[in-house]
């Protein structure tokens, strides 16, 4: 980091400040927008955008993942659907959210939630067929009900999984919600990004760019917490 910090100061020497500001001219903007509460404000609805989408798409990742775990058929009929979502021109898709869901903020979460969909979904389905078949009979030998066996032995079997892709979808979630705010938004780290942008304020672009990095961190520290407090031996 101290040498990433020392190459871009060096590089801002050779520039405008309007092409490259200095690491310093950032560090000052993000000051003055914590000083008069922009930048907490801005946060934390990117934050909570980020956290509703992320949590509608783990919803629906994870009914139809155990459903496609557990059904052939269901296999057969959602998986394709499932890798299409990837095709999905996300950028192109976000105005046809807004046209039909207005300006709040649903058609942001469900950008969020579109984006972590499939990294959600992928892992929700691994993880359930991960368990060993010889570990299913044993169960079903003691005469475990279906919830009992779900409980008791393929949700922990399949918790490494989920938090791989809840590691990944985590950041995902943000990048969704800063691609709605870049459309149609009041407030948020993306809308900071575009306004310094309409401004040709690269100190205020970058500060925001910075802030988005550092909230994405966050999040991904914060499950990779929870990851090892669960899965603790």
């Amino acid at each position: 980091m101290a040498a990433f910090v020392l190459a871009w100061h060096l590089l801002s020497l050779r520039y405008p400040t309007f092409i490259l500001p200095s690491p310093q001219l950032v560090f000052e903007r993000m000051i003055t927008l914590a000083l008069d509460g922009t930048l907490a404000t801005c946060t934390l609805e990117t934050l909570r955008e980020a956290l509703a989408g992320l949590l509608l798409g783990g919803m629906v990742a994870g009914i139809f993942g155990f459903w496609i775990a557990h059904s052939r058929f269901a296999d057969r009929l959602l998986s394709p659907m499932i890798v299409a979502t990837q095709g999905i021109p996300f950028v192109a898709i976000a105005p046809l959210l807004f046209i039909w869901f207005g300006n709040g903020l649903l058609p942001r979460m469900l950008m969020a939630g579109l984006i972590v969909f499939f990294p959600l979904a992928v892992n929700v389905v691994e993880g359930f067929r991960a368990v060993p078949p010889s570990l299913r009979d044993v169960f079903r030998a003691m005469s475990v009900t279906r919830l009992e066996l779900l409980t008791k032995l393929e949700l922990p079997a399949a918790l490494p999984f989920l938090f791989a892709g809840l590691r990944v979808s985590v950041t995902l979630s943000v990048v969704g919600a800063i691609t709605a705010e870049f459309f149609s938004a009041g407030r948020g780290l993306g809308y900071l990004v575009r306004l310094g942008s309409g401004l040709y304020d690269t100190p205020l672009v970058m500060a925001g760019v910075v802030a988005i990095i550092a909230l994405a961190l966050g999040l991904y520290a914060s499950v990779r917490l929870v990851e090892r407090l669960m899965l603790i031996r």
